[in-house]
């Protein structure tokens, strides 16, 4: 009854129904691990934006790269905006998905070093050449708070460390960089500035992340085991139904009457 399943096409599509049970488990697999490391970025994001500010200083140091665990983390810092030193970081999109350039500004501590500030977004004009326009930061002595981040790299990122820009953009936020432009002690990472807020709300400042998508990976997750249990029973309904057309056609073939032989002539 099951002889069929020597044929050609059968021997295929069981091979294929083989091949696909591990390997939508294996897909389901690495989607968990998925849903694992977004949960966990999740909740460093959201441990790191929820702990008590601490002073910059505390957290990071001139040559120093910012350590994961404190990515997000929120610090303060009093000193001076030194806007002649800002520059202007290219391709940079808001909220509305509009291109800019966020606005890198050296901020100079009390003790000397210098902390490089992301002040925020400002929407770039028809010029791609020409030093932006840019609305002051408030002068004099300043306490800021903001984000800690890290210093910013192509394989991070995505975006080339273009060389030959117009005087005073850059593609990438990079401390050791900015050091040997300012010829100062500047702190490890940058601070994304959160407050106080700037006048006439420009610069816009940049939201907190998001949450990454996690409960996402978990579905597909289930999904992808779902289609390797799948498989067999669908392989069986397929070989049930062979079965049964061929039987049927078998038993139409011996109902089927047989013809006359013809009259001898």
């Amino acid at each position: 009854m099951y002889r069929f399943l020597l044929t050609r096409q059968w021997v295929i599509l069981t091979l294929v129904a083989i091949a696909l049970v591990p390997t939508m488990i294996e897909l389901g697999f690495w989607q968990h691990s998925r849903y694992e490391l977004r949960s966990t970025r999740n909740q460093r994001v959201s441990d790191a934006l929820h702990a008590d500010p601490v002073p910059v200083e505390k957290l990071t140091s001139p040559g120093h790269a910012v350590a994961t665990k404190d990515k997000y983390r929120t610090v303060t810092a009093t000193g001076t905006f030194e806007t002649g030193q800002e520059v202007v970081v290219r391709r940079r999109v808001n909220e509305d998905d509009e291109v800019g350039y966020h606005v890198l500004t050296p901020f100079r501590l009390t003790d000397g070093k210098v902390v490089l500030v992301n002040r925020g977004w400002i929407p770039s004009d028809a010029s791609q050449t020409a030093f932006p326009k840019i609305p002051a930061p408030p002068a004099g002595r300043t306490t800021l708070t903001g984000r800690l981040m890290a210093d910013e790299t192509t394989a991070a990122s995505g975006i080339k460390d273009l060389r030959g820009l117009p005087d005073r953009q850059i593609m990438l936020i990079n401390s050791a960089e900015q050091a040997r432009r300012l010829h100062a002690e500047v702190l490890g990472g940058y601070v994304q500035q959160t407050a106080p807020d700037p006048k006439g709300g420009s610069p816009e400042q940049i939201s907190d992340p998001g949450q990454e998508d996690a409960p996402l990976n978990y579905a597909y997750m289930i999904q992808w085991w779902l289609f390797a249990a799948a498989v067999p029973v669908g392989w069986w309904v397929l070989v049930r139904r062979e079965r049964r057309d061929r039987l049927e056609a078998a038993a139409a073939a011996a109902e089927k009457p047989a013809e006359p032989e013809p009259a001898a002539v």
